[in-house]
């Protein structure tokens, strides 16, 4: 399964459709800034924005294991494939980690839904999610990653899986890497070849001459 259809299974293209029309459009200053905050770019910023990103920067919220943790969701969500790399080659990981200290609401559903998984491993494999094998990891993940399909008892893990999904996707696609990934090029200037041939043919005007 490729890149694309595993993100169709797993229902993030539904999920991240504004996301990144977003992404593709002008951004009015205030959204310029905050992305700037993952760039470095401080150009139009008032010096206390820029020490309130050194601030959070600086900062750290996540514990190792939970980083491990989000790097290996994040990469599960958006592997590496022939197109382009992983969600943890386009840096997803330091983008959460950024996100969850810049809009608090994030850090208590993140770290419970990361125990969580935890807890639904102990019982299951004796292991924590990090520690287990890639098909045990995976099928947990696949009993959260369809809503629609998921027991009533799992729904805990489906709201955590959800938003773990959707930051994955905001991080990932409003990268350069991402954004190539989509095929995405923006407005370019093409060249005028003239009125197509079938086209002339239609209209009866192959002996027309202009000017």
């Amino acid at each position: 399964m490729d890149r694309r259809e595993s993100l169709k299974a797993l229902g993030i293209t539904t999920i991240s459709a504004g996301v990144l029309l977003d992404a593709c459009k002008p951004k009015p200053k205030e959204q310029a800034e905050k992305a700037a905050a993952n760039t470095g770019d401080t150009a139009d910023r008032q010096p206390v924005e820029i020490e309130r990103d050194k601030k959070l920067h600086a900062e750290t919220f996540f514990t190792p294991h939970e980083m491990a943790t989000i790097t290996i969701l994040g990469d599960i969500i958006i592997p590496k494939d022939e197109h382009s790399g992983s969600a943890s080659d386009a840096k997803v990981p330091e983008f959460i980690e950024f996100i969850v200290k810049d809009m608090p609401e994030h850090q208590t559903p993140m770290r419970g839904g990361l125990r969580w998984l935890d807890v639904q491993c102990m019982n299951r494999y004796s292991n924590a999610f990090k520690d287990c094998t890639r098909q045990q990891q995976l099928e947990l993940v696949d009993e959260i990653a369809y809503p629609g399909k998921a027991k009533p008892e799992m729904q805990q893990g489906v709201a955590f899986f959800d938003r773990m999904r959707s930051l994955t996707a905001t991080g990932f696609f409003t990268t350069k890497m991402g954004i190539d990934d989509l095929g995405y090029v923006g407005n370019v200037p093409n060249k005028w070849e003239g009125v197509p041939e079938d086209i002339i043919k239609q209209y009866g005007l192959e002996n027309v001459k202009l000017g």
